[in-house]
């Protein structure tokens, strides 16, 4: 029987990449589902492509930047369930700009969803985990919370921050029946890339894809599995791509001189985003 069957799951970002992947995995294994996403013709379209019809599943239009609603989100689902047993914290976004050419509001729009949507979802979801007999909640970091990129400031600080706020937590709750894990992907093969914000303006979304993709090596799919088994054999930290594994051993042997070794993984400026 798998880990999954009969659990209830939260995931955001459910409308594509990792999420989507998530959940139909999640499914298949007999888990039901509460789905988020900001695009609601995504988000019926991953409930759509669920194999198990028999399993419930429910979608809700959500931004995660979006304190009242997160909470107002929670709250539903605990009047109706008491508890849930997994929380992913996937919902993300890229954008791409120097330091001395970003602006305020791209800034606070990248913050809002990378990091406060993390912080909002467990907030929201720690007293429906707490109810549950083993929780598990996964934070969705990125190899850019190990280091540190050119026109990703913003990105690194999101995702620097989220992989803090999730290991002090996962101190926090440590003897406890919460399970914490904090997930460094590498390049996903994702729509992240296509809708990022800032960036080359002479390419088109699509252009941006192909070339994210070309140093994106790493399935959704094969994500999703590697998050569901982590879950399963609660683990703390979960390294996903050979680059993942290489710039984390990289970053920690060589803390202030990696970015030479980096650069030979390829453009670092388009690696590490899910």
């Amino acid at each position: 029987m798998a880990y999954a069957q009969g659990k209830i799951a939260v995931i955001t970002g459910a409308g594509s990449g990792i999420g989507r992947a998530l959940a139909m995995q999640l499914n298949r294994e007999g888990c039901e589902l509460f789905l988020s996403d900001i695009n609601s013709d995504a988000l019926n379209e991953t409930i759509a492509m669920l194999p198990l019809k028999n399993i419930p599943a429910d979608g809700q239009v959500l931004d995660v930047a979006d304190k009242e609603g997160m909470h107002a989100w929670a709250d539903r689902i605990g009047s109706s369930k008491g508890h849930v047993d997994i929380v992913i914290n996937n919902a993300g976004v890229a954008l791409m700009a120097n330091v001395e050419e970003s602006n305020y509001a791209d800034l606070e729009w990248l913050m809002g969803i990378n990091f406060w949507g993390v912080v909002y979802g467990t907030q929201a979801f720690l007293p429906l985990l707490r109810n549950s007999a083993q929780g598990h909640l996964v934070n969705l970091s990125s190899v850019f919370g190990l280091i540190g990129v050119p026109t990703q400031s913003a990105y690194n600080a999101a995702k620097f921050a989220v992989r803090g706020y999730t290991e002090a937590l996962r101190q926090e709750m440590a003897g406890s029946n919460v399970h914490v894990c904090c997930v460094h992907p590498g390049g996903i093969k994702t729509n992240i890339a296509r809708v990022a914000r800032g960036g080359d303006e002479s390419l088109t979304p699509e252009e941006r894809g192909r070339e994210f993709e070309k140093l994106a090596k790493t399935s959704p799919e094969t994500a999703a599995k590697k998050i569901i088994e982590a879950i399963e054999k609660r683990k703390k930290r979960l390294l996903i791509g050979l680059d993942a594994v290489v710039i984390s051993i990289v970053s920690r042997l060589f803390p202030v001189s990696y970015t030479r070794f980096i650069l030979a993984l390829g453009n670092p400026e388009k690696l590490g985003r899910k």
